[in-house]
């Protein structure tokens, strides 16, 4: 349940994240294991990045994962590891984060939009479709937390023989028929950015895996491609992930399952009170368990939402207005406005509103009051 408190909440800005409030939690931990860290001085590959891939690993349940300097990273060398590249199409969604479909382009492949369903994964209805000669994978974006259909997704790749490769940067955490994002596909790439669930100080990501050869490629690539000191067996990139911010998301690591209850137990006060005529929250089905690093609802008059909660001192967000077909790097692809209508149309409806876990059940409860006034509840 969100944290009660006796403060009216309107006393204060409502935020969309809160850092600082994170910090004020964990700094008794957080501070002892950075200065250890700087004691060492074992900046880069100590053993803090050891231990994070050998949890992270546990949690997931894969053989392997492979610390990263950041998800969009994770991407990219998923995709060399996979070995697509010039010639190759992938296919994936158009409503995610720009880095989904720029790695797929900074890769030499071309990117194969599909649309979404309502709420806001990929429609694997559509994915067959899109299908061609040059199909190498399937890129799935899991959207706020909530994993796709990837029974469905699955399925398609194997009687089509591609790879699948999760977009998981917002899911950490999230299960699907038991199983946890990250273990789905073929590898998951995810993200710790300093806005996610289990989040660095920093730009940080990280790569899941059940094949040894593959893992062991990626741990190469991430380190200029070098065997030792001297020898390089294949041109790679510099992604190694600092051993402070391993030290960091090993004490987040510890902690996550507190922050999802928490969001989540704020999710649920959400639905209780916001009016379902005007706010459409998509529902839980029962073989899912969603971490919402977002909360993204879908209302009629958004920006309009927006500047009366902005007044209100409720901080939002747009996750995201402008779809990546519509953005200008995506010109050569050829799309219009129209291509993937439930994307555009969604793209003037979403809404991210606060659900940290630093949240009180009165300010809960006042960012509701404020959306159901908007719309005369």
């Amino acid at each position: 349940m969100a944290r009660s408190t006796e403060a009216a909440a309107a006393r204060r800005p409502i935020k969309i994240w809160d850092l600082e409030s994170q910090f004020e939690e964990e700094k008794d931990e957080l501070l002892p294991a950075v200065t250890a860290v700087l004691k060492r001085g074992d900046f880069i590959g100590g053993d803090a990045v050891a231990e994070l891939e050998a949890g992270l690993a546990k949690r997931i349940g894969v053989a392997h994962a492979v610390a990263l300097n950041s998800g969009t990273d994770a991407l990219y060398l998923a995709l060399r590891v996979l070995e697509i590249g010039p010639g190759d199409e992938v296919i994936t969604p158009p409503n995610s984060f720009v880095a989904s479909t720029a790695t797929i382009v900074q890769a030499g492949a071309t990117p194969v939009f599909v649309d979404v369903r309502e709420d806001q994964n990929i429609d694997p209805a559509l994915v067959e479709a899109a299908i061609t000669p040059k199909t190498k994978a399937i890129m799935v974006v899991h959207m706020g937390g909530r994993i796709a259909a990837m029974n469905e997704i699955n399925e398609i790749a194997k009687r089509h023989g591609l790879k699948v490769i999760e977009d998981a940067a917002q899911s950490c955490g999230s299960m699907y028929h038991g199983k946890v994002a990250g273990s789905l596909g073929d590898i998951g790439c995810f993200s710790a950015h300093p806005l996610k669930n289990m989040n660095a100080c920093g730009d940080a990501g990280y790569m899941t895996l059940h094949d040894g050869a593959m893992a062991a490629r990626a741990r190469l690539l991430r380190n200029h491609g070098l065997v030792d000191r001297n020898t390089v067996q294949e041109w790679g990139v510099n992604s190694r992930l600092d051993t402070m911010q391993a030290a960091v998301l090993n004490i987040r690591l510890k902690n996550l399952d507190s922050v999802i209850e928490r969001k989540r137990a704020n999710v649920a006060l959400y639905r209780s009170l916001l009016s379902e005529k005007h706010v459409f929250i998509p529902p839980c089905r029962n073989y899912e368990f969603n971490t919402f690093v977002l909360l993204v609802v879908q209302v009629d008059r958004r920006d309009e939402l927006q500047k009366f909660m902005a007044s209100r001192g409720i901080g939002t967000a747009i996750h995201y207005p402008i779809p990546i077909h519509l953005q200008p790097a995506a010109a050569a692809l050829g799309h219009k406005r129209g291509d993937f209508p439930t994307v555009e149309r969604q793209a003037g409806r979403i809404l991210s509103i606060p659900v940290h876990p630093y949240l009180t059940e009165d300010e809960v409860r006042t960012v509701a009051a404020t959306i159901n006034e908007f719309f005369g509840v």
